[in-house]
C-alpha cells in the first residue's frame, strides 16, 4: 500500500467530532495503545471488535491479538469500532472513510481486517464497516488491494451465514493463528503477490486451519436441507480443525492491558484463569468449544496481575473464565492476591461463580479489599427436572444453603440467572423459578433477621448453538416465550409476601428468535442480513436500535426464493441424519457423542465433569492432540516483596 493511501484521516474527522455523541471514543490515544511507523512494517492488521467503542474496547480476544501482532518486528495492528448512527451519517454525507483509533488511517490501506464475533448479533455492524471502507461487501467482488476479510471468536464456529461477505475465518484460539496468517502473507508479498487474492486464500485455506467459504459448494436437498459440502478445488481440506493454544503461561496477554479514555462496560483489568470448560452444560457453546480445560498456573497469575496493574492503574481485578471458582488453586489465588494488594485496596471479582462451587472463604477473601456488591449465581434452569436435561447439577438445597450463607454474612443482593424456552421445558419448570426465589427471600430473612434483602430472578431466553448437544433441538417461538414468562411475572407479582423483594427482568422471545435464526443459519441466510443492513439494521444486540419487525420482513421477503422460512431454521428439530451448515468445521467434538449427550438430555440423564472422572470420549483431546492441564502446582503467592519497617532517616 503506498503510504498517501494510508494518510491519517484526522483532520477530515475532527471537523465532524463536535456534532456527535461521546467524540471521545474516536480519538484514540490510550495508554498502553500502540502507533507504528507505517512504512517500516510490512503486514498490517485492522482489527475490529464490531460494537461501540464502549463494548469492544475491554474485549479480551481483541486486545490479546493487539498485542501478540505488536509485538512482531516487521508487523502492525490497530483497533477499529463501531462507529454509532449519527457519526456514520456525517461520515457518509464527508466521505469519511471507516477509520482506526490507533492513527485515523482508513481500513480499506491494511493487509487485513479481522472482525472478532462473540455474537451472532454484530453482522450487520460488519456490513457497515465495510461500506463505510469503500470495501465491496460481497468477497467475490473484492479485488488485489482489497484487504482480506476475517472472521474469528465465538461467533466464527458457524460463519456460514456471512460466507459471502467474509474471505475466510478462523476457528479456536488467535494467538497462534495470527502469527501463522501473517507469516503466509508476508511470504506472499515479498514473492511479488503471485495468482492474486485467489492465491493467497488458497494458501491460507490449505494449512487446514483457516476456513475460506470461496472455495465450498453447498449442495441442497428438494426439502431445502443440505446434501453436502465439497471442497471445490484440490488441496483444499474437506474440514478445517479449530486451533488450541496449550501452556497459557507461555502466553500471559495482555502484558499492558488498553485504559479506555471513555467510559467502558468494565472498568477493571482483566486476567484469564484458565480457558475450556468440561463441566459440560449442553446449552453452554463457549464451554463445549474451548475445550480441553487449559490453567494459567498460580505463579502465572499472580505475575500477569502485578504487571498489568503497574501498567495500568486499575483499582480492580477481574478474574476470568467460564467458571473461575473451578480453577483448582482458586482459594490459594484469591487469598493470595487479596493479602499482597490489602494495602492498596485492590477489588478481586469473579464474574462467574458456580453454586456449587462457591464458599464463603472465597467471597470473603474476593470483598476483602473491595466492596460488597451483590453476588451473582446460575442455576440456569427453575426446576431439579430441568437441571438434569440441561447437565446443570445444582440441587435446589445447593442454591438455598449457598444463598444462606451469603444473607448470613451481609450480603444483602443475590441475582440468580435462568433460562426459559430450554428443552422439554413445561410452563411448571418456569414457574418453579417463582416457587425458588421465594425460598431464597424466606432463608435470607430467618438468617439475617432482617426483612431488607433483594433477589432479583434474571431470565434469557435459551438459543440452540452450533457444536452443542442442543444443535438439533428446536427453539421456543417468541410468542410461546413471552406467555410462559407473563405467567412467571404474574406469580410473583401476586406473592404478597415476598413479591416485593424478588425483582425480575427478562428479555422477551424476540431477539432470541433472530440470533436463532443467525447462529444455526446456513449460507442462505446471508440475504437476510444483506436486506436487513441494506433497510438501516444496526447495532442489533442493543435493545434500543433491534428491529425484530425489520428482520422478520426481510425474512420473508428473502428466504421464499429456498423454500425455507424462520420456523424453518429456529423452532424446527433436526434429526440425526440432516447434514448441519458447520459440520465440516472441527471443533473437535465427536458429532456422534454430541448426539449422545443429546439423548441422554432427553432421558434427563446427568453426566459428571471429566477434570476429575475418566474420560467420555468428546473426541477433542485425541483429535486437537492436546490435553487437560489443571493444577494444582503446590505453588503459593508469596507477596512479591516484603516491606521493611520504616527507619527514620532512610527514605526507600
Amino acid at each position: 500500500m503506498p503510504a498517501e493511501v494510508a494518510a491519517s484521516v484526522f483532520p477530515q474527522l475532527e471537523a465532524l467530532l463536535p456534532h456527535v455523541q461521546k467524540p471521545i471514543q474516536y480519538v484514540g490515544g490510550e495508554l498502553n495503545s500502540t502507533v507504528k511507523e507505517w512504512d517500516s512494517c510490512d503486514v498490517r492488521w485492522a482489527l475490529m471488535y464490531p460494537d461501540a467503542y464502549e463494548v469492544g474496547l475491554p474485549n479480551q480476544g481483541v486486545m490479546i491479538l493487539y498485542e501478540v501482532l505488536n509485538e512482531q518486528q516487521g508487523v502492525l495492528a490497530e483497533r477499529t469500532y463501531s462507529v454509532w448512527p449519527d457519526l456514520e451519517e456525517l461520515m457518509r454525507e464527508h466521505k469519511v472513510p471507516q477509520f482506526t483509533v490507533d492513527s485515523h488511517r482508513p481500513v480499506k490501506a491494511f493487509d487485513v481486517f479481522g472482525l472478532s464475533f462473540s455474537t451472532e448479533l454484530g453482522y450487520t455492524n460488519m456490513l457497515a464497516a465495510l461500506d463505510l471502507s469503500g470495501i465491496p461487501l460481497e468477497a467475490k467482488d473484492r479485488g488485489l488491494d482489497d484487504p482480506i476479510v476475517m472472521a474469528g471468536g465465538h461467533a466464527a464456529f458457524n460463519p456460514e451465514p456471512i460466507a459471502d461477505f467474509i474471505d475466510c475465518a478462523v476457528i479456536g484460539d488467535g494467538e497462534q493463528a495470527v502469527l501463522e496468517v501473517t507469516a503466509l502473507i508476508r511470504a506472499w508479498k515479498a514473492e511479488g503477490r503471485p495468482g492474486g487474492r485467489e492465491e493467497l486464500l488458497f494458501r491460507l485455506a490449505r494449512t487446514g486451519g483457516v476456513y475460506v467459504p470461496g472455495f465450498y459448494d453447498v449442495e441442497y436437498l428438494p426439502d431445502g436441507r443440505i446434501a453436502r459440502v465439497v471442497p471445490k478445488r484440490s488441496g483444499v481440506p474437506w474440514r478445517v480443525s479449530k486451533h488450541t493454544v496449550m501452556d497459557l503461561d507461555e502466553w500471559p496477554y495482555p502484558k499492558q492491558p488498553l485504559v479506555p479514555l471513555a467510559e467502558t462496560v468494565h472498568e477493571r483489568m482483566s486476567v484469564e484463569i484458565f480457558r475450556g470448560c468440561t463441566r459440560g452444560c449442553r446449552f453452554c457453546q463457549a464451554g463445549m468449544i474451548t475445550r480441553p480445560v487449559r490453567e494459567r498456573s498460580i505463579t502465572g497469575i499472580g505475575d500477569m496481575v502485578d504487571k498489568g496493574l503497574k501498567a495500568t492503574g486499575f483499582e480492580e481485578v477481574g478474574l476470568l473464565s467460564l467458571s473461575s471458582a473451578d480453577h483448582t488453586e482458586i482459594a490459594d489465588v484469591a487469598k493470595g492476591l487479596a493479602d499482597r494488594y490489602e494495602e492498596d485496596k485492590i477489588g478481586l471479582s469473579l464474574p462467574s461463580t458456580r453454586v456449587d462451587a462457591f464458599n464463603i472463604d472465597l467471597a470473603n477473601e474476593l470483598t476483602r479489599n473491595g466492596r460488597r456488591s451483590g453476588l451473582t449465581f446460575a442455576p440456569e434452569g427453575g426446576s431439579e427436572r430441568i437441571r438434569k436435561v440441561i447437565n446443570k447439577m445444582v440441587s435446589e438445597e445447593d442454591l438455598i444453603r449457598t444463598v444462606s450463607t451469603a444473607y448470613g454474612n451481609g450480603w444483602r443482593q443475590v441475582k440468580l440467572y435462568f433460562m426459559c424456552g430450554l428443552p422439554t421445558e413445561t410452563d411448571d419448570d418456569v414457574l418453579q423459578i417463582a416457587d425458588m426465589a421465594t425460598k431464597v427471600i424466606a432463608k435470607g430473612r430467618e438468617v439475617s433477621r432482617s426483612n431488607d434483602i433483594r433477589c432479583t430472578v434474571s431470565i434469557g431466553g435459551f438459543v440452540p448453538k452450533p457444536h452443542t448437544p442442543f444443535q438439533w433441538a428446536p427453539q421456543l417461538s417468541a410468542e410461546e416465550t413471552d406467555a410462559r414468562l407473563q405467567k412467571l411475572r404474574d406469580k410473583i407479582r401476586g406473592d404478597k409476601k415476598y413479591g416485593r423483594s424478588i425483582g425480575f427482568r427478562y428479555h422477551d422471545g424476540k431477539p432470541g428468535i433472530v440470533e436463532g435464526l443467525l447462529s444455526r443459519g446456513d449460507r442462505r441466510i446471508g440475504a437476510v442480513i444483506r436486506a436487513v443492513y441494506d433497510d438501516g439494521g444496526r447495532f442489533d444486540g442493543w435493545r434500543e436500535h433491534f428491529s425484530y419487525d425489520r428482520w422478520m420482513a426481510c425474512a420473508e421477503k428473502t428466504l421464499p426464493e429456498f423454500g425455507v422460512d424462520v420456523d424453518w431454521y429456529t423452532t424446527r428439530e433436526r434429526t440425526y441424519e440432516e447434514v448441519l451448515p458447520w459440520d465440516h468445521l472441527d471443533s473437535g467434538l465427536d458429532k456422534d457423542w454430541l448426539w449422545e449427550d443429546w439423548q441422554d438430555s432427553l432421558d434427563e440423564t446427568e453426566v459428571e465433569d471429566c477434570r476429575w472422572t475418566p474420560c467420555f470420549d468428546c473426541g477433542v483431546c485425541p483429535q486437537m492432540d492436546t490435553s487437560i492441564q489443571i493444577g494444582p502446582t503446590g505453588k503459593k503467592l508469596l507477596p512479591l516483596t516484603v516491606k521493611q519497617p520504616q527507619t527514620s532517616g532512610h527514605a526507600h
